[in-house]
């Protein structure tokens, strides 16, 4: 060690962020171990639980100077000093030896203070979206890697969306999941399908989101199929839904985009669980609903001709109405809703919808559906004993 390794650690310290103080500890600590080897070559009899060696780097002048210490055992096991006497380090190993170790714990601190800070840099972005260029399959040939810049992020099989193709260089936004310490540095694993990469994404396309002004309340997703949000506004006179899906459905078709298709349905949230489950209902029209708190149950009715768009394909709209609210979702056609009324028995009801999965023990006909389809939408009489949630155009569909 000399004068000038000494200014060369300052210009570490101030280009790296690594303190002085960090890589002079590491070396001393380096050059005890270096020393202890060399001195053990010089004096083979010795035991090596027998001595230990302390090394001590002068900050101003980068003098290494050494102790040979004499080590005895305690009753616990542990070693410790006995004395220690300094000895002279010989030009040897202040050259070839010392030079080696001083570089190679140099360049390991700067391996370890990058790793940290990398680490430090991600820990705290757990939850954010990064855009990543996809780089290669992982060795599982299922997981990919993402090139964020610093470091590069796994995309696990499981968080990919289903069905999508992620081609070499192509950039993607993906949601950081976790951040992990690794033999290798720290490791920064992303999801493509985590809900909260719909919430981040609106978040971005959505100015009064941004704001403050409008709030996404609760996120239901069924990845790279459907998805369901529900909004609210603290302004009276800003209209979330609409805040959301954007000039002509500008906003949302972006998220859409992003995510492959996937079709979004944004509605209205309320702190009325009735009016919450019709909402969380559309584009189905719904007739009634009956809540029951004690199970956290809601009975649904809905118009006969409504009943397959209420449960959705593969009974998708009603289960993801269940996750979006936390209700129990029972659907039921005003006929058979009748007919029940008019003869009480336990009665199996048509669908029945709760987080995570519901039941569909009934599915309509297809002469059902289509009328459904192009029945208009129905405004809301608040007067009404019944629930008729206002609708709003709430999906946006891009074929990928």
């Amino acid at each position: 060690m000399n004068p000038d390794m000494i200014a060369a650690l300052r210009e570490l310290e101030r280009e790296k962020g690594i303190t002085f103080e960090t890589i002079l500890a590491g070396l001393e600590e380096a050059m005890a171990s270096a020393y202890k080897s060399w001195w053990k070559q010089q004096h083979p009899d010795l035991e090596d639980e027998g001595f230990g060696v302390r090394a001590s780097i002068d900050p101003e002048s980068g003098d290494l100077r050494v102790w040979i210490q004499e080590l005895a055992e305690t009753e616990e096991g542990e070693p410790e000093v006995v004395s220690e006497k300094e000895v002279e380090v010989t030009d040897e190993f202040k050259g070839r030896i010392g030079a080696q170790t001083a570089k190679q714990v140099i360049f390991q601190k700067l391996r370890d203070a990058e790793r940290e800070m990398t680490y430090e840099e991600f820990a705290g972005r757990e939850g954010d979206v990064v855009t990543g260029i996809v780089q290669a399959q992982e060795r599982d040939r299922r997981s990919m890697l993402l090139d964020l810049g610093k470091v590069e992020a796994l995309l696990p099989h499981t968080e990919q969306i289903p069905s999508e193709q992620l081609r070499h260089g192509e950039r993607v936004k993906a949601y950081i999941s976790e951040v992990r310490r690794g033999t290798k540095g720290p490791q920064v694993v992303v999801s493509r399908t985590h809900p909260g990469l719909l919430r981040k994404l609106f978040e971005m396309e959505v100015p009064e989101i941004e704001e403050g002004i409008v709030e996404i309340k609760e996120v239901a997703r069924e990845p790279g199929h459907r998805s369901k949000i529900a909004v609210a506004s603290r302004e009276p006179a800003v209209d979330p839904v609409g805040a959301c899906v954007g000039p002509k459905g500008s906003r949302v078709r972006m998220v859409v985009n992003e995510l492959r298709g996937e079709k979004i349905d944004v509605v209205p949230w309320s702190a009325d669980p009735a009016q919450f489950v019709a909402n969380a209902l559309q584009p189905a029209k719904v007739k009634e609903v009956i809540t029951d708190p004690t199970t956290q149950t809601a009975m649904v009715v809905v118009p006969d001709y409504q009943l397959s768009l209420a449960i959705g394909k593969e009974g998708q709209n009603a289960r993801l109405a269940a996750r979006l609210t936390g209700w129990r979702i029972d659907i039921k056609s005003e006929t058979q809703h009748a007919e029940e009324l008019r003869a009480p028995r336990t009665a199996t009801p048509v669908t029945e919808a709760a987080p995570p999965e519901p039941r569909v023990e009934a599915v309509p006909s297809p002469e059902d559906e289509k009328k459904a389809e192009a029945e208009p939408p129905v405004q809301v009489d608040k007067e009404l004993a019944s629930v008729e949630p206002e609708p709003a155009v709430v999906e946006e569909t891009v074929e990928g």
